[in-house]
């Protein structure tokens, strides 16, 4: 019997051969077939292991997760589209209407504006304090607290919080602590061994470190709340994209050289600045006059990690300008963890949306600068920052 005129598309799926393929593969799939209902109810219900539709996770989100939790010395991380995605599962998946959120003052500027524009019209209260001072935080707690979020090394002033501080005040009230670890890695810093619930990373960043993924990692420590974490992130579609999941898996593999690599030229590079005439004052966690030398000791040892920010004397946005333009094949943009070096001016990019008086308050003027340094020989980057401070003489 002919059958000409069969077309069922993709009737027989791809067999694996004898031969483990040694990189990971991409799954691209939307869906994935299941034999039967019982079999899909199984899935559902945590019987089976398997896939069912993108958005509820797959192959290349599962790897990556894996990875981190590694890393994270943690269990089941969940993959977002990008570092926000995570904070707002963490957050939301955590909270409800009513409740009430400590987060630190310092934090990266879109993790300020969704607590002090978002937050509230979801009926979740918000209020910001110094992670550093633990009087501070224990004066911002409530009733209704439940959460409170911090980075351990502020973003862009690098502070450094209280962690073991507030760790014990999380305990002392039954409230949950919410740890971004992007600055740190877990390389640095293991948020769960010092006593976060909730750990999340922006992968974008060093992780992945190539700057061509946008994604996300969050995990908590109790199963229940972690569960809550990933039906939000699953139900308004934070999904991450298959092919930026394997790109940062690929990543990873070198993550903890660059990490070396880089935070050791950070730390030159950091000294250099600090002799530097046109240069006002350098924050760098393992600078001697670092203000938060206690904390900086007690949780992350003799780890500075790759954020160097200094301030010129010059204190004007004609100089930041000029200063810019002068520093030859370091890209000024509003990112870190790239192999390649990248400057940042928080006034104009990752704080803008804070009024002046915020920014001052939080030491950030137009003169403030926020490096990441990559791969670069240390030498080279010295030139290029001599060549350009010269030119705000």
């Amino acid at each position: 019997m002919s059958k000409k005129n069969e077309t069922i598309q993709r009737p027989i799926p791809l067999q694996p051969g004898e031969s483990a393929s040694v990189v990971s593969p991409i799954y691209p799939s939307v869906v994935y077939a299941s034999e039967t209902p019982d079999m899909l109810d199984d899935q559902y219900e945590g019987r089976i292991q398997g896939y069912t539709y993108a958005r509820e996770g797959h192959p290349n989100a599962t790897a990556l997760a894996k990875q981190i939790d590694l890393l994270e010395q943690a269990d089941g991380g969940i993959i977002t589209g990008s570092g926000m995605a995570a904070i707002t599962a963490a957050i939301m998946g955590s909270l409800s209407s009513g409740d009430h959120l400590v987060g630190g003052d310092q934090l990266y500027g879109r993790s300020l504006r969704l607590m002090k524009s978002d937050l509230p019209r979801f009926g979740i209260e918000v209020s910001l304090t110094d992670m550093t001072n633990i009087a501070k935080v224990r004066d911002a707690i409530k009733p209704n607290t439940k959460l409170i979020l911090i980075e351990l090394v502020s973003n862009p002033t690098l502070r450094v919080a209280d962690i073991s501080g507030i760790a014990t005040l999380c305990q002392e009230k039954d409230i949950k602590l919410l740890v971004d670890n992007t600055f740190t890695t877990p390389m640095a810093f293991k948020p769960m061994s010092a006593g976060a619930d909730i750990v999340v990373n922006s992968v974008t960043k060093l992780l992945a470190g190539h700057s061509d993924v946008t994604l996300g990692y969050v995990v908590a420590k109790h199963e229940t709340i972690n569960k809550s974490i990933y039906d939000f992130a699953v139900t308004t579609g934070l999904t991450p994209s298959p092919y930026e999941c394997w790109l940062a898996e690929r990543g990873l593999m070198t993550f903890a050289l660059r990490f070396e690599s880089s935070q050791a030229t950070a730390k030159i590079l950091a000294q250099y600045l600090t002799m530097n005439k046109n240069v006002d004052r350098v924050l760098y966690p393992t600078l001697p006059d670092h203000p938060d030398a206690a904390f900086v000791k007690q949780s992350l040892s003799v780890n500075g990690c790759n954020l160097v920010s200094f301030e010129l004397k010059n204190k004007t946005r004609e100089a930041a300008n000029r200063f810019v333009k002068q520093l030859e094949g370091i890209a000024f943009a509003p990112t870190l963890g790239d192999v390649g070096t990248t400057l940042s001016h928080p006034a104009s990019s990752s704080h803008r949306g804070l009024s002046e008086n915020e920014r001052l308050a939080l030491g950030i003027t137009e003169g403030f600068f926020r490096v990441s340094v990559g791969l670069e020989d240390p030498d080279t980057l010295k030139r290029k920052f001599e060549a350009a401070l010269k030119s705000i003489t």
